[in-house]
């Protein structure tokens, strides 16, 4: 272990980690009972014989907020790269489009679109992401040609590494990726203790949040998707996700 790097990622994780959490109770402050449903399957929650309100709410937002999660931290993560490949290999913020970052190691000049975790591409997605490694390759070849060249696809977890057959970019993820990035082989395990930093205090005021927000969407979904008896009106909520709104059937007439 690297300790003096250990250090100096603790002492990062302290001053961004706040970050995080403030965007987490951002995304939650920013969404209304009317978008949660109308994200999410309703058919899959009839399945599942939600039958109260309550139950229902937090279903929906469970899975929004798992879902918005990852994003954030996904891109909180990416800068936690950016700040290691910056401090020991003196990494920047590459102005070629779709890369991140880009720095020099043993004599390879690496360029790397940094990624949350494996799973982050479709086919579309890729294409794009190879054209844009072969234009950072060009651009960067026409002035500095005797520089031999690496494209990354780095994420964060996972162990999904890989080259590719067209031999434009290798995949990267957890231990290789940092590995990478800092030149130390644990250092994939090392960052996991710093980033508790504070969680226990953090989560507290999240779930303060959290609580008044399914309250709140408990009542308006009880005054606007139950009838008197109390039931679900699931019609009302297929209607909300799924019907064609009525600006698009004037367009068609």
């Amino acid at each position: 272990m690297n300790k003096k790097l250990i250090d100096s990622i603790a002492l990062y994780v302290e001053q961004h980690i706040g970050e995080f959490h403030a965007n987490r109770i951002a995304k939650l402050q920013a969404v209304n009972l009317k978008q949660l449903l109308s994200r999410k399957n309703p058919y899959m929650f009839k399945a599942k014989n939600i039958v109260t309100a309550g139950g229902m709410v937090e279903s929906i937002a469970s899975a929004t907020m798992s879902s918005a999660e990852e994003s954030i931290f996904g891109n909180w993560m990416e800068g936690l790269a950016m700040f290691v490949a910056k401090r020991v290999y003196g990494g920047y913020k590459s102005s070629a489009e779709g890369i991140d970052l880009e720095f020099d190691k043993e004599g390879i000049h690496y360029f790397i679109s940094v990624k949350s975790g494996p799973s982050w591409s479709n086919s579309t997605s890729m294409k794009k992401q190879k054209e844009q490694f072969r234009t950072a390759r060009r651009v960067f070849n026409t002035s500095r040609k005797s520089v031999p060249t690496m494209c990354i696809e780095g994420c964060c977890y996972g162990n999904d590494n890989k080259g590719y057959t067209d031999s434009d970019h290798e995949k990267y993820c957890g231990e290789k990726f940092w590995t990478l990035i800092s030149g130390e082989p644990t250092l994939f395990v090392d960052i996991i203790e710093p980033l508790g930093y504070k969680a226990k205090e953090k989560n507290e005021e999240y779930f303060i949040e959290y609580g008044r927000m399914i309250n709140k969407f408990t009542q308006e979904f009880i005054r606007d998707y139950c009838n008197a008896d109390g039931d679900i009106e699931w019609e009302k909520i297929v209607r909300l996700n799924a019907a064609i709104k009525s600006s698009q059937t004037s367009k068609k007439k």
